[in-house]
């Protein structure tokens, strides 16, 4: 990664068609939730911004977003923002209901369309080769067939298009279980084989570099552009008060270290950029 700093980055790409600088993250995510769906932390963002802003030097006026498991419209509604025209699929009709208040608030509902559905049903809601950009944020982790839900978002994809995965770390997940006292829990993320803590966590599974590579290559649709860490500051940076880091360097630091192989390993979530073949 190169000596520009996010912030400067995100205003360029925001220019070029990207994310609104405005909604630069300052700091997500918690050391003892575990939120891949919802949380915007700087390494997705300016990859996202990134991508957007090719789509568009290639000529497209409005970029066409899918976003699967979108909900409340976290990301959906800042894409709107930037100039997307953005649908969002999701099953739960209070979170759509939610998705709309807030289009609504921000003035893009006519670039942003809910429809109530499911990862399975896919092709049956929206068109194949349908969209530039297919977002899958905390999805990966609770479906019951991740390669069939991950083939499901590559089929809506357009050839040349992105994938992009946000999902929970196995080992940033065993790391915060470990600083929480809780080595019980900690021991299953090592040891069972999906990655989870025990018989009563809430997620099927967790990924680390290795499996999503594998996963995406047995789509047979996908190739990894990009898997990188997000929030990988997020359970060490100090609290507020005394000796906090100001957020925006904390974001700068945050996306050089999301960056590095051996520290994005251990984030709290795992960023993953597949090109549609």
């Amino acid at each position: 990664m190169g000596g520009t700093p996010p912030e400067h980055a995100l205003a360029a790409e925001s220019s070029a068609g990207g994310l609104p600088a405005r909604h630069y993250p300052a700091r997500v995510g918690s050391a003892t939730r575990e939120q891949a769906g919802s949380a915007r932390g700087a390494a997705v963002y300016r990859t996202l911004g990134a991508e957007l802003g090719r789509v568009r030097r290639l000529g497209t006026d409005l970029p066409r977003v899918l976003d699967v498991g979108g909900g409340s419209g976290t990301w959906a509604v800042p894409l709107a923002e930037s100039g997307c025209a953005v649908t969002v699929v999701d099953t739960s009709p209070n979170s759509l209901a939610t998705l709309a208040r807030r289009a609504r608030d921000a003035g893009v509902t006519d670039r942003v369309t809910p429809v109530q559905g499911d990862v399975d049903a896919l092709a049956d809601l929206v068109p194949a080769s349908s969209a530039d950009l297919v977002l899958g944020h905390g999805l990966l982790e609770v479906v019951d067939d991740p390669v069939a839900a991950l083939a499901a978002l590559a089929t809506a994809t357009d050839a040349g298009g992105a994938v992009s995965v946000l999902t929970v770390g196995r080992y940033g997940a065993f790391l915060s279980r470990i600083t929480a006292g809780r080595p019980v829990e900690a021991r299953h993320l090592l040891t069972d084989p999906e990655g989870r803590s025990g018989p009563a966590d809430p997620l099927r599974r967790r990924f680390d570099t290795r499996s999503l590579h594998e996963l995406t290559s047995r789509t047979g649709l996908l190739d990894v552009e990009l898997v990188q860490g997000d929030g990988t500051l997020d359970s060490w940076a100090p609290p507020s008060g005394d000796g906090e880091i100001p957020a925006r360097e904390l974001a700068e630091l945050d996306a050089l270290a999301s960056a590095i192989p051996a520290l994005g390993e251990v984030a709290p979530r795992l960023h993953l950029l597949a090109r549609r073949r």
